[in-house]
C-alpha cells in the first residue's frame, strides 16, 4: 500500500525485469559499497585497491588478505561494531522508457466457405535489448503471439441492450487454445538498453500489440478483403467474403 510503502510501477507489462530489475540492481550497487567500505576499515586498505570477486573482498594483487562475505556477515551482527548494518534501504530509478521494436510475419489459411482462419506459422523478431534469460524471451513471445492472435480471432467482451456483460466466463468468452496456437518462431534482436538493467529491455508489449494488426494483415492479404472490427470470427469472415463476391 502507499501508506506503508514508496511507489511501484502499475502490475503490467515489462515491470518485473526493465522497472523492477533496474531499481533492485541499483540497492545491490549500494549494498557491495557497504561492503567495500567495511572491508577496507577492517583492513586498513583503501576502497580503491580493493575488489569483490567469487564472495570474497581481497585487496588487488594481495588476494591472500581478504575477507569472505561470510566473514563480513559475521562481524556485523549488530552488537560487535559500531558500522552500519549491510541493509540496502530499496534502490529508487527515473520513469524512464526503452522503446521496443517488434516486426511480426504471418501466414493465414482461410476457409472461404466457412469464414474459419488457421494460422500454420508465426514469426516474431524483436529488439529485446539483451536477453539476460532467452528462454523467458521467447516464452514471453510466444505468450503473448497467442494473446493477441486471441484478441485477432476469438476474444470478445459482448454485452446485451440493457448493458449487461455476456461473455463474462471463460463458457462463454472465446480464448485460443493449445490447438490454436501456431508454430511460432522467435528472432530476438539485441540492442543493450542504456536505461534497462544490464541492457535489458522490457518485452511483454511487443508480441501482444503487433499480433492482431499483423493477422489481419494476412488475411487482407489472403482475401483481398479488408476487416477493421476485432474480433475477426468467422461469420465476420464469412459475411465480409460473401459481401465482397456480391459487390
Amino acid at each position: 500500500m502507499t501508506a506503508s510503502a514508496p511507489r511501484s510501477p502499475v502490475t503490467g507489462g515489462s515491470v518485473i525485469t526493465y522497472a523492477s530489475g533496474r531499481a533492485v540492481q541499483v540497492a545491490a550497487a549500494a549494498l557491495r559499497d557497504k561492503i567495500l567500505a567495511f572491508a577496507s576499515r577492517r583492513l586498513e586498505i583503501d576502497v580503491g585497491d580493493l575488489e569483490l570477486a567469487d564472495g570474497v573482498v581481497r585487496p588487488k594483487g594481495t588476494p591472500e588478505r581478504g575477507l569472505s562475505l561470510a566473514e563480513i556477515g559475521a562481524a556485523l551482527d549488530g552488537f560487535s561494531t559500531d558500522f552500519e548494518p549491510l541493509e540496502a534501504q530499496g534502490g529508487t530509478v527515473p520513469p524512464t522508457l526503452a522503446p521496443l521494436t517488434a516486426a511480426h510475419l504471418v501466414h493465414v489459411r482461410v476457409d472461404r466457405e466457412t469464414g474459419v482462419v488457421e494460422i500454420p506459422r508465426y514469426v516474431i523478431a524483436q529488439d529485446v535489448g539483451r536477453a539476460l534469460n532467452p528462454a523467458l524471451v521467447e516464452g514471453q513471445l510466444h505468450g503473448g503471439a497467442v494473446q493477441g492472435i486471441g484478441w485477432a480471432l476469438h476474444e470478445s467482451m459482448v454485452f446485451d441492450e440493457t448493458g449487461q456483460l455476456l461473455t463474462g466466463t471463460f463458457l462463454d468468452y472465446a480464448l485460443p487454445t493449445a490447438t490454436d496456437a501456431p508454430d511460432i518462431e522467435t528472432i530476438l534482436v539485441e540492442v543493450p538498453s542504456a536505461e534497462g538493467p544490464y541492457g535489458a529491455r522490457g518485452v511483454g508489449e511487443g508480441p501482444v500489440c503487433g499480433a492482431a494488426a499483423a493477422v489481419a494483415n494476412a488475411v487482407t492479404a489472403a482475401t483481398g478483403a479488408r476487416y477493421r472490427e476485432l474480433p475477426m470470427t468467422a461469420p465476420r469472415i464469412w459475411r465480409g467474403l460473401a459481401g465482397r463476391e456480391r459487390g
